[in-house]
């Protein structure tokens, strides 16, 4: 093996304990450079996430990559929608092929891509289910996921592409309520799929967690409260509710509901720890990741926080289990001074949603004014 494909051993470390190390990134440059399958092998990366600010990024800042295909797209008469679905879908297809290894070689629980439905959908639950269904048949891979957000317009069509055979990334959780209803969202989708005669061992999904985000609104309403005791819970909100979710998940795997799913060929939805780039510079840039190890979950990091992982170790054999009760605390102390999760995720999901659209509102001017110099 050359110098250049020898794993990297803390992430290699970190993937051995159970945790799916996954990329919150994917260009086209990415994928026709080589630099994916790379990381397949130097720094363990078993799955692609991708959201519509990646797109955007992609797309309006390797515009050389996709500007063959934007012309000819635009000369046939195509409009910005049907552009953006073109190369998008052209992207997370392609990525799925050079996944397609590490799908096989872990049972199809890992080498998924994802992609999101338009965000504009995300208060339109049968809009959602349309999108995705059409994208799942657009990709046509099947370790592709379709990202569907856990508004609650969300959580019925997360039922309904579930009971349709079809796997799915659910995105923009703040909350470990809204995490159980995600969950439950997941399961009805199961007896469904149960019901209409699909093969629940085809079927896989995951619940996207997003964890800085919530330290940072937190942090910034402890600021403003400034005491003594507020300044003390700076920077614990975010572990201690990704950890309470995973109590939730574990609590779920002991149910009757779920061991009568599971005695059929269905698979748990893994928990996965999404926004894990550090927001505050006074923080180590592996919080997110060395503080949430645990068998059984998946880790999706910006480029940045995965090089951060692979040069700084060790790597923690589990920093979650047996935490539920200090979590818990937390949460104690934070509502004693007025913040409640479910502001702080009312809140979150809100900014989410926009920011998302405003990503892709973004997008759709630049493939729009490319278009017309087509």
């Amino acid at each position: 093996m050359s110098s250049e494909s020898v794993p990297n051993p803390r992430l290699a470390d970190l993937s051995a304990m159970g945790v799916a190390v996954w990329l919150d990134d994917l260009d086209r440059n990415r994928i026709s450079s080589g630099g994916l399958a790379r990381m397949i092998v130097e720094d363990s990366v078993h799955g692609v996430t991708t959201n519509p600010s990646i797109f955007d990024k992609a797309i309006s800042g390797g515009a050389e990559a996709y500007a063959e295909q934007l012309t000819a797209l635009a000369r046939d008469g195509a409009d910005a929608d049907q552009i953006i679905q073109a190369l998008t879908t052209d992207d997370v297809r392609n990525a799925c092929d050079i996944m397609k290894g590490v799908f096989e070689a872990t049972g199809h629980d890992d080498g998924r891509v994802s992609i999101e439905v338009d965000p504009r959908l995300a208060r339109d639950t049968e809009g959602t289910i349309r999108q995705a269904k059409e994208l799942w048949a657009i990709v046509d891979r099947p370790n592709a996921l379709i990202k569907i957000p856990a508004t609650p317009e969300g959580l019925p069509a997360i039922t309904e592409v579930i009971g349709s055979g079809i796997s799915v990334n659910v995105t923009l959780i703040f909350s470990v309520q809204r995490y159980r209803e995600v969950v439950d969202a997941y399961v009805a989708g199961l007896e469904l799929a149960r019901d209409r005669g699909h093969d629940l061992d085809r079927i896989r999904s995951v619940a996207s967690f997003f964890v800085s985000r919530i330290d940072t609104e937190v942090d910034r309403r402890l600021d403003e409260i400034g005491s003594d005791a507020a300044h003390a819970l700076r920077g614990t909100a975010a572990l201690a509710t990704a950890r309470l979710v995973w109590v939730a998940h574990e609590e779920l795997l002991d149910t009757d509901r779920w061991r009568t799913l599971a005695a059929a060929g269905a698979h748990p939805q893994r928990p996965l720890w999404a926004s894990t780039g550090v927001k505050d510079p006074s923080m180590p840039p592996t919080r997110y990741v060395l503080e949430l190890v645990v068998e059984g979950c998946v880790n999706t990091m910006p480029e940045a926080t995965l090089r951060a992982v692979a040069d700084n170790g060790p790597v923690p054999e589990d920093t979650v289990s047996g935490t539920g009760a200090a979590s818990a605390e937390v949460w104690a102390g934070l509502e004693s001074l007025g913040i409640t999760e479910a502001d702080i995720s009312a809140t979150l999901e809100s900014e989410g949603v926009e920011k998302f659209i405003d990503s892709w509102k973004q997008l759709i001017d630049t493939v729009a004014a490319a278009a017309q110099e087509a």
